[in-house]
């Protein structure tokens, strides 16, 4: 078995997926092969999120892992004091041989994929605790105290990842929200635990008494809808929905203020972001929508591709908002496709609903 890793290969490969979060599940098939591991996972050591970044030998078990409802069932988030201590944690650090033979979770879950062993590495990003998990096969056996001292030090190499991960995140955040205030939308970010990270001036407008925040969270000073708006919140940040049902918020003798949550499909792939989500409000009585530019920073659209989607909202043909931005219908089609991936949505209607809930919330 190597003792040997190319850490600076990792290192530099998370920096590269810092700054373009599309390359973070290649950057887990690097830190696989660097350190002679089945494969890769980075995962929220605070938070049971999916969608996490992982190798591509990974994905039968993660699938497994989610389906099989064994994320909730991770008995490696046991792992976590040890971890903050000392950077890093492993399987022994838990159980024993004998009791791993035996425990359901490796027996039930991981056996069948032919794994047994990790090294959970920190990765700390600012107050959040993310974990690089090197999973190996039953055949491979445990990392050696050797191997394990040497991956103690990955972790404060990939300090730098997180810190860059963090800054861009900021960065995209703030230019989300600003495009929403340009459009005169009231918007909210939130992080990965459902906590109120930024808004907007025109949503701090809107916080009157009725909606406010407390302990960094949204809340209405009915508590019916502050349940259901939190219960929106979280099936966008667990289950990796594009966007959710518009949620009332109450207010006396005026109209409810309408909320919609958006994923930030631009920011969540890349797990150290700030900002997972965003809260869309609309104030009936003044009847603001976003538009063009929110869309376009929301969901990390080129100004073609915002343009095209935001025409489309408006229930146009793509034939006939290809005619209109003087573009050929299979550039269009090209443009609908870039559009389907960075929305996370499969068919012009799926589109059309998301970005209706964003762009058209009609006033009740």
């Amino acid at each position: 078995m190597r003792t040997e890793f190319d850490l600076e290969s990792i290192e530099r490969a998370c920096v590269a997926a810092a700054i373009d979060p599309s390359k973070w599940n290649g950057a887990m098939d690097v830190a696989a092969t660097a350190t002679g591991s089945y494969g890769a996972l980075l995962f929220d050591a605070q938070n049971r999120l999916p969608g996490f970044p992982q190798s591509e030998s990974m994905a039968g078990a993660v699938d497994s892992y989610i389906n099989g409802g064994w994320v909730e069932r991770d008995v490696r988030y046991g792992v976590k004091p040890l971890l903050i201590r000392k950077g890093i944690a492993t399987d022994l650090d838990l159980f024993t041989s004998d009791q791993i033979a035996r425990h359901s979770y490796y027996q039930e879950f991981l056996a069948p994929h032919g794994l047994r062993w990790c090294a959970c590495v920190k990765v700390a990003s600012g107050d959040s605790l993310w974990v690089l998990s090197l999973q190996r096969s039953i055949e491979q056996g445990p990392f050696s105290p050797t191997q394990l001292q040497t991956l103690t030090n990955l972790s404060g190499r990939l300090g730098t990842a997180s810190a860059i991960s963090r800054m861009l995140g900021f960065a995209r955040m703030d230019a989300a929200l600003d495009a929403f205030e340009t459009s005169r939308v009231a918007a909210i970010a939130f992080d990965a635990k459902g906590h109120v990270v930024k808004l907007n001036g025109s949503a701090e407008g809107m916080l009157d008494g009725a909606l406010r925040i407390v302990d960094r969270r949204l809340c209405s000073y009915d508590t019916n809808s502050t349940t259901t708006f939190n219960r929106s919140l979280r099936q966008i940040l667990l289950h990796g929905s594009s966007c959710s049902a518009v949620v009332a918020f109450p207010r006396p003798g005026l109209f409810p203020i309408l909320a919609c949550v958006v994923g930030l499909k631009s920011i969540a792939f890349n797990p150290l972001a700030p900002g997972q989500a965003v809260a869309v409000l609309i104030d009936p009585q003044i009847g603001r929508t976003p538009g063009q530019a929110a869309i376009q920073a929301c969901f990390s659209l080129s100004a073609a591709e915002s343009k095209l989607a935001d025409r489309l909202a408006t229930g146009a043909s793509l034939e006939e908002v290809a005619s209109v931005c003087g573009i050929s219908y299979e550039t269009a089609r090209n443009q609908l496709k870039a559009v389907f991936s960075k929305t996370g949505t499969h068919r012009q209607s799926e589109l059309v609903t998301l970005l209706s809930r964003i762009c058209h919330i009609p006033a009740r």
